[in-house]
């Protein structure tokens, strides 16, 4: 701390800037790099128009195609999209923003800001600073013109000396002893700077004098009187103040708009995010306000919270927080949830706002991993509805030190930023199509003009609905000899056991049933990292698994065995000092299973460690090596399309979105040897690669500020990949009215989790939340509830959904591509609905094509 503390006053003296180290040495070196980035940036030449129109006043036309035109206003930075198929405007910023009642001070700054950008200073704490405030605002902007558009570069402050820069306080011995070291005239310096504090002991830098010619002077009484980094150090000892220099520092960056069909590409190159090392970029956010409503304007936002909500615009909700959710859900390198939440996972990088007539839809095409969206109402910081994403470029840990007794936490940063440029869609779309029925088919027709959704399934395959069972093998007890605690495995199931569960399942009528095989190799459900495969001889060992795998050909089932790659799930067979991610603190990455009675993390428990991503190829190269005999035809993937994790190990950083890249590879390796891949959670990059999601979000998290929940996930990837949600016997659901209901409306398979054995085997071991999986006891449930579930959906397996409408409160209809509809009544009294009443709990079906 002392080394960065010399290097902050060594700066200061040098360049008039007070600037504070952040992690570990100090930069010394920071006015060389703000001169460097002052002499990076040019001006430029005034940017020509290619056309005008009378519509967009003020701007100038720079790009157009058969669709859109593409215009800005080289004052502000501020762009329009004129579509020209409906004459609709899409504006980056709100046309009103000055007349603004609501937003004042930076909040009014942002509303005409193209990028805000947040930064850490040394004790960690985040600064902003925004386009129009910082760079706009001292005519720092460059445009130049690009191939079907305009790119914008921003520099970001000026270097200027401001009271901000001196001590925010000297000690009185401090201050008498730099007197006496000055002239007349640096000793009134000192005198005007600072006022004496009684209640303080300590003279206190008086801002409001120091402008002009005496800030100048002030400067030059520091420097004539030596004053030194022991000295500042020892003042904010002996004070108990620290302080950050509040003066702009120089930053740089561009955005380039490109038009590109019905769309605009909206692109923030990370090469061209520059700023002074010792204040490095935590986020950068985009287009805040792009297509932002007003207050008077009606219609919602859309967000990928789960299955997908819309918030509706000016809904009144202003006591609650905005929307605020990262796409793939949490960085187990960087953070373990402690609290259990009920809290769904953003699966699909997308997001998008809704009016009349007219409609965006933000798909994020580059830097997904590190985003996050946002998304508010009206009537808090200021007068609009908006949604927006922001890029995480630089991620913060805390390292502890410890010394003398003594303890402190300093702030630390990854190594390099974020490998990634930060690239969005903003897809325009009208009439019809401007609802979340036409953001999803636009969505799915993308991902599969991109290869980011397999192939629709044949018409000509199974014709009923999956009926998911997950079966759990064994798992590891503790007994005891004579007193003597020893582990061992439990069979819960073997392959045998399951093979007569399938018989009896069939013999109810159950079909189409896709097998997940839970805890069958490397001890159990918790399993050890899969660097070979050997299958637990607890349940039958391999040549059990290879008769299993034949039966389930023979009988029509999809086997797909279970594993974890991402997760050691025990540290038996792991070395988490070689193998386990880094957090930024440098220990391994490791999380404590949930306690569901007491709501968080049971430390009592042993942890679970988080694989590093740079590991991930080797395990499945091994698994596929050692699983080629089995014959399995599938395999189930605990973590792959679920999790995506970092490693911030010193000189060997993996990024979240290297570790994107990483996990995609993996996929792709599976299916090029030929398995099926069912997976939970579903997240949008292994698409492409799935047969079969299990967890997937049938429902949103119920924010407060979210008004209504949308099966959006459901209507991009129906037809192309079968899915289910959790297993009904483990959900909170106490009526299965309610569960039947959920499955009709968003086209779900039926989803069970079971054992052979009684429940009591799992009591008092670490998995006593399978409290209610003994199969015996559900089986009749789950035939009757597969009949009447399969009796609709079998009309429309491999059928993608067309439509989906709030009729009114608990009433949804689901309209199939054959036709097909159902209406589903949640609610515990009757409704009638064009004529047709829907029974309490009920649904009625109609539309079947012939």
């Amino acid at each position: 701390m002392r080394m960065a503390k010399n290097a902050i006053l060594s700066a200061f003296l040098a360049a008039g800037l007070l600037v504070a180290g952040c992690s570990g040495a100090g930069n010394a070196n920071q006015a060389d790099e703000e001169q460097q980035l002052e002499a990076a940036f040019e001006q430029g030449k005034t940017l020509n128009a290619s056309f005008t129109d009378t519509r967009i006043a003020g701007m100038k036309g720079i790009a157009e195609n058969e669709r859109l035109r593409l215009f800005i206003n080289d004052e502000t930075g501020a762009i329009a999209v004129l579509d020209q198929s409906n004459g609709e405007i899409w504006h980056s910023n709100p046309l009103e923003a000055e007349a603004d009642t609501i937003a004042t001070g930076v909040n009014k700054g942002l509303l005409s800001s193209q990028l805000r950008i947040d930064y850490y200073n040394s004790f960690g704490q985040v600064s902003s600073i925004n386009t129009f405030l910082d760079s706009v605002a001292y005519k720092q902007v460059r445009y130049e013109s690009i191939e079907s558009g305009v790119k914008v570069t921003y520099k970001f402050g000026k270097a200027e000396k401001t009271a901000m820069d001196l001590p925010l306080m000297l000690s009185i011995s401090r201050f008498e002893q730099l007197s006496g070291k000055l002239d007349k005239a640096g000793q009134r310096a000192l005198r005007i700077g600072y006022t004496e504090n009684d209640e303080k002991t300590a003279y206190v830098r008086n801002d409001q004098a120091l402008n002009g010619l005496q800030l100048e002077r002030a400067f030059k009484a520091f420097e004539d009187a030596g004053y030194t980094p022991e000295d500042l150090e020892k003042d904010m000892a002996e004070l108990n103040f620290t302080q950050e220099s509040l003066a702009p520092r120089i930053f740089m960056a561009s955005i380039e708009y490109t038009l590109d069909a019905d769309s605009l590409l909206v692109r923030v190159p990370s090469q061209d995010i520059q700023s002074p090392s010792e204040y490095p970029v935590s986020n950068v956010s985009m287009l805040g306000f792009f297509g932002a409503a007003g207050s008077e304007e009606e219609g919602s936002i859309f967000v990928p919270d789960g299955s997908g909500a819309l918030i509706s615009f000016n809904n009144g909700k202003t006591k609650y927080p905005a929307y605020q959710q990262a796409v793939y859900g949490n960085d187990l390198a960087m953070e373990a949830v402690e609290n259990a939440v009920n809290e769904q996972t953003v699966r699909l990088p997308v997001f998008g706002m809704i009016r009349k007539g007219n409609a965006f839809l933000g798909i994020i095409e580059e830097g997904a991993p590190a985003a996050t969206i946002n998304a508010d109402i009206s009537g808090k910081l200021n007068s609009y509805n908006y949604v927006y994403p922001t890029f995480n470029v630089t991620n913060k840990g805390e390292l502890t030190l410890q010394a003398n007794g003594s303890e402190r936490t300093l702030p630390k940063f990854q190594e390099q930023p974020m490998k990634s440029d930060y690239t969005v869609r903003y897809a325009f779309l009208s009439g019809e199509s401007a609802t979340y029925k036409g953001m999803a088919d636009y969505y799915r027709n993308y991902l599969l003009s991109n290869g980011g959704l397999p192939e629709q399934n044949s018409e000509d395959g199974e014709d009923a609905l999956p009926f998911y069972l997950q079966v759990v093998g064994s798992i590891a007890k503790q007994k005891h000899i004579v007193g003597v605690p020893y582990q061992t495995l439990e069979s819960l199931t073997t392959f045998k056991q399951t093979q007569q569960m399938i018989g009896e399942m069939k013999g109810l009528g159950i079909a189409n049933i896709k097998l997940r095989y839970a805890g069958w190799f490397n001890g159990g459900l918790d399993h050890q990292v899969p660097d070979d495969v050997s299958v637990d001889r607890a349940i039958g060992g391999a040549k059990g698994l290879r008769s299993l795998a034949a039966f389930a050909e023979e009988e029509g089932v999809d086997l797909y065995p279970d594993m974890a790659v991402l997760t050691a799930h025990t540290g038996k067979g792991f070395n988490e000092k070689e193998e386990a991610s880094r957090s930024l603190g440098g220990v391994p990455s490791s999380f404590y299973p949930l306690d569901l009675a007491l709501n968080r993390r049971d430390r009592t428990k042993s942890p679970s460690y988080v694989v590093s991503p740079g590991l991930v190829d080797n395990y499945v190269k091994a698994v596929l090596k050692d699983m080629k005999s089995l014959n399995t035809g599938g395999i189930s993937l605990r973590d792959m399309a679920d999790q995506l994790n970092s490693d911030f190990r010193k000189n060997k950083q993996i990024d979240r979105t290297e570790s994107e890249g990483i996990s995609t590879q993996a996929l792709n390796d599976i299916r090029e040897a030929n398995l099926n891949i069912m997976a939970e959670g579903g997240n949008a990059y292994a698409l492409p690669y799935l047969s079969d999601i299990t967890n997937a979000p049938l429902s949103n998290s119920n924010y407060k500020l979210e008004d209504e929940e949308i099966p959006f996930f459901q209507m991009v990837i129906r037809g192309n990949i079968d899915y289910t949600g959790s297993p009904y016997n483990l959900t909170s659901y106490t009526n299965v009215r309610q569960y039947i209901l959920k499955c009709l409306e968003y086209g779900s398979g039926v989803y069970f989790e079971w054992i052979h054995e009684p429940n009591y085997k799992v009591k008092d071991t670490d998995f006593s939340n399978l409290y209610a999986v003994n199969y015996e006891q559900w089986l009749e449930q789950a035939a009757d509830i597969y009949d009447e579930v399969n009796g609709v959906l079998k009309k429309v397996q491999n059928e993608r959904i067309t439509e989906h409408e709030k009729l009114g409160e608990g009433l949804f209809k689901t309209v199939y591509e054959n036709g097909t509809y159902v209406i589903v009544n949640y609610k515990d009294s009757s409704a009638t609905v064009n004529g047709m009443t829907i029974e309490a709990e009920g649904y009625v079906t109609g539309g079947e094509q012939s």
